[in-house]
């Protein structure tokens, strides 16, 4: 049985940006934010290594990995646990670099230094405390599009809208 559900394939191909956590030699968190992240099939995600020469070093020598994505308007997304595997590039055939040529990756032949495969084995749903107080979906995602018109218009020092 697939881990991936189609909801957490869909936020994954929305938002387009996961953050991966791996652990440093010294024990302590590496957190590097993944703009290639994508769902490579039923369990698995992957990512191209395009500048994370310390996040890629930490998970050939420890292959456990955390992979958040959440979604900033309904503050709802998915954390994945599992094992990474480094590739070159041209593995299976070339079909990584010509997944993230049709993902829309320019030249990846030549920006693309490794290709990082999870394989899921734990996935759970993350909900923003704010639910707590009964308010809707249709509501949070109405508070932070409001929040984030007014960011990009240059207002600063904005309240949350929590």
């Amino acid at each position: 049985m697939a881990i991936l559900s189609e909801a957490m394939r869909r936020v994954v191909a929305e938002q387009k940006l996961g953050f991966v956590a791996s652990v440093n030699p010294d024990g302590s968190p590496n957190l590097s934010p993944k703009g290639t992240l994508a769902v490579w099939d039923d369990d698995h995600l992957i990512f191209a290594d395009l500048a994370s020469p310390r996040t890629v070093a930490n998970l050939r020598e420890r292959p456990g990995i955390e992979v958040n994505v959440v979604d900033p308007f309904s503050r709802k997304g998915f954390r994945f646990r599992g094992r990474a595997e480094v590739l070159a590039p041209g593995a299976d055939g070339d079909a990584y670099l010509a997944f993230f040529a049709r993902a829309g990756l320019a030249e990846p032949e030549r920006r693309v230094r490794a290709i990082v495969k999870i394989l899921v084995q734990h996935a759970e749903p993350i909900v923003s405390p704010t639910y707590d107080s009964g308010i809707s979906e249709a509501e949070v995602r109405e508070r932070w599009r409001r929040y984030y018109e007014r960011l990009a218009a240059g207002e600063r020092g904005l309240p949350d809208p929590a």
